[in-house]
């Protein structure tokens, strides 16, 4: 009895098991992916290609911002959740935790080249030369006190000529992305972080009280300087064509792509072009990825063909057409490093 009862389950597992790929499969024939508005172009160009040259449907990708992709990625392994992301920033470790929470067990990261993160104006202006310290005290919420000392105010600047005397007498208005998007988690890490770190009173309290430096040097103005565009950075571009005196923010594929309409600043004495971000000489630039659910390979027809398509030479190498999109190629043996965990599948292991 003990036997029948055994065999009997191992049965309805094996047609329950049966039964959830024969649904998956049926329930979706195309790969679907979110996130990253700044890697959306590298995406969307790989998706067509691979639509046309091979046998699979072409891959629908939704724009959703980074930290919203990795909560779509994150919520669990289906048919009725992402089988890719695209993230302009690693992976968290509490994105990791979600995942594994809701049974996503096994995540491959692939990291598929640089970007720079721009700060541009309208070619109808002049262009401008910032260090990340101008920024800083452009776009924060508190900022130290212009009398000097030690002390904290809430941002009383309100043209740039007011921050640096020798930048021009523009109102402050500078469009950029919603906290949800990794472009907003880099820009504040690699620009605000560092313009903080000028005053020594902020930088000390890096190693006496993370958190409160965290919240001076991160938090961003609220009273009409700074203006969430969200994820869609076409509509940045957009708003400086008709607004001048403003400022945006967005990846360097944007302004590769707009270079008749927009121009990027001087940062720290460096402007973002495509040699400068490849050999780092650019000081703000940052690593772009997907992150792929194995649980979905073999279910989801088409994955392992189209992230054979995006980390070919034909696409991601120096001379391949994720190049003409504005992509930073890696050094040719951190592709082939990447191209292998692409192609093994190999899981991630959260540091």
């Amino acid at each position: 009895m003990q036997k029948i009862g055994y065999t009997l389950a191992a049965a309805s597992l094996m047609l329950a098991s049966a039964a959830t790929t024969t649904m998956a499969t049926e329930g979706r024939d195309y790969i679907s992916m979110v996130g990253s508005g700044t890697v959306y172009p590298f995406a969307a160009a790989v998706a067509e290609q691979f639509g046309k040259t091979s046998k699979f449907k072409t891959p629908k990708i939704e724009a959703t911002g980074t930290g919203g992709g990795m909560k779509l990625f994150c919520a669990g392994a289906g048919v009725d959740t992402p089988d890719i992301t695209n993230a302009s920033r690693q992976m968290k470790k509490s994105e990791m935790e979600a995942c594994e929470k809701n049974g996503v067990t096994e995540v491959v990261e692939v990291r598929v080249g640089y970007d720079g993160i721009v700060f541009a104006n309208s070619k109808k202006a002049a262009p401008m030369q910032l260090s990340r310290k101008d920024i800083y005290l452009a776009l924060a919420k508190q900022v130290p006190s212009p009398a000097g000392g030690d002390k904290l105010v809430a941002n009383p600047y309100k043209t740039w000529k007011d921050v640096n005397p020798a930048l021009p007498a523009n109102k402050i208005e500078v469009f950029g992305p919603a906290p949800i998007s990794g472009t907003r988690d880099a820009f504040t890490e690699l620009v605000m972080d560092n313009g903080c770190e000028t005053f020594p009173f902020i930088k000390a309290m890096e190693k006496s009280d993370a958190k409160q430096f965290k919240a001076v040097c991160q938090t961003l103005r609220e009273d009409g300087g700074y203006v969430e565009a969200g994820d869609n950075y076409n509509l940045i571009v957009q708003k400086l064509e008709t607004s001048p005196a403003s400022m945006g923010i967005f990846g360097f594929s944007y302004l590769d792509q707009n270079g008749d309409k927009v121009q990027g600043s001087m940062i720290d004495g460096s402007i973002p072009t495509f040699e400068n971000i490849a050999s780092g000489k650019y000081v703000v630039s940052r690593p772009l990825f997907f992150y792929v659910k194995k649980a979905h390979v073999g279910v989801v027809p088409g994955i392992n063909e189209y992230i054979a398509e995006f980390t070919s030479d034909r696409a991601w190498g120096k001379e391949g057409y994720l190049a003409e999109k504005g992509l930073i190629p890696a050094p040719a043996e951190e592709r082939k490093a990447n191209a292998e965990i692409a192609k093994s599948l190999k899981p991630m292991v959260m540091k």
